[in-house]
């Protein structure tokens, strides 16, 4: 291992990748990432892996769309798939106020000349057969929404930075980093020391470990997410095509196909919070208890939506921590009390917003 760097991010799950990635493809070529175990451990493996354009800050929209194009030129980079499904989105709307939200969304698809468009319910029942459009006041659809596969995903930001020069270290955690008179760090390994010109704070569910080794709190606290997938579904399986994704956010639920069944989440209200004190240095691939009971509300909602899912077992419940700021953003940029140093963490729309980020 190299003992000195421009930079060394810290982390190597799909944020921690991409940023080196990006700095390789910037022409720093002398960058290296430390992974302490393997890369996606932590929230990264096991995420649903949506992706979507819109947002309603222009900025993160603009960072989104980068996001979704840079996905199939990484597969073209690099031979490595990245599991990329895009048959669309659809929003629907329960409410005046929701019906606003997506309005006002679709005109802003205009500036960036994106298709998110209205669709009559007749039209959307043509797309999703699936759905009860009963009481939907607006339905839009975005025609590059889908889902992407986490693993392969990072692997091509990984074999990418690779390929231009980035060293990737995994099994190599960060034990301590110290500020150098010369306003680098040192980044302390148990295989050595690395002198860095800047360290970048990637390590997601252990960005707040990562950051007190250098004197500071950052504002992030995990908390546990849920989906779950079905067994086969006999309408999907007699369909013949892929189904797009759907996302109502009045009864709080996302959906999308997986495989010949669905994968089912919830925008939680009742967030449980896991590992307050600090997330164990020796999880990595592991996942929580299923506690079903706290979504069922979502999960009736869905299956009043769709029929067919209230006949449907379920394959598996994944339940697995993320980590989030106080207003759900990234805590993204320069770390003000501390020089060279630098934090990308509680992205919880990673899949759609880690090229942008990076």
């Amino acid at each position: 291992m190299k003992t000195h760097a421009q930079a060394v991010v810290i982390g190597g799950g799909l944020i921690g990748c991409s940023i080196l990635y990006h700095l390789a493809k910037l022409g720093w070529r002398d960058v290296v990432l430390l992974e302490r175990s393997e890369l996606t451990s932590g929230s990264t493996w096991h995420a649903a892996a949506g992706i979507h354009g819109l947002h309603d800050s222009t900025n993160i929209s603009r960072l989104q769309y980068y996001t979704m194009k840079l996905y199939k030129e990484l597969e073209a980079e690099t031979g490595q798939g990245c599991g990329i499904f895009q048959p669309g989105s659809l929003y629907l709307a329960q409410t005046e106020d929701r019906e606003h939200q997506l309005r006002i969304q679709a005109a802003k698809a205009k500036q960036f000349g994106v298709d998110f468009h209205e669709l009559s319910i007749a039209e959307a029942k043509e797309l999703h057969p699936l759905v009860d459009f009963a009481g939907i006041r607006c339905v839009m659809f975005e025609a590059d929404g889908g889902n992407v596969d986490p693993s392969g995903v990072t692997y091509a930001y990984a074999q990418a930075a690779r390929a231009l020069g980035a060293e990737i270290h995994r099994f190599t955690p960060v034990v301590a980093t110290t500020p150098r008179a010369d306003d680098g760090w040192d980044v302390a390994t148990p295989a050595g020391t690395i002198h860095a010109d800047v360290v970048v704070n990637a390590a997601g569910l252990w960005g707040r470990e990562v950051a007190r080794m250098a004197g500071i709190e950052l504002p992030l606290m995990t908390l546990e997410h849920q989906y779950f997938v079905t067994e086969t579904i006999p309408e999907i399986a007699a369909l013949g095509r892929r189904l797009p994704s759907v996302a109502d956010r009045d009864s709080e639920y996302y959906l999308r196909q997986e495989g010949l069944g669905l994968l089912v989440g919830a925008y939680e209200r009742d967030g449980r919070f896991w590992a307050e004190d600090g997330t164990p240095a020796a999880f990595g691939h592991e996942l929580l208890e299923a506690d079903l009971e706290r979504i069922e509300p979502n999960v009736l909602a869905a299956c009043t939506r769709i029929p067919a899912l209230a006949e449907a077992g379920i394959k598996r419940v994944i339940n697995g921590p993320m980590i989030w700021s106080p207003d759900s953003a990234a805590l993204f940029g320069p770390v003000p009390e501390l020089t060279n140093y630098y934090c990308c963490a509680g992205i919880i729309p990673g899949f759609s917003q880690s090229g942008g980020l990076g």
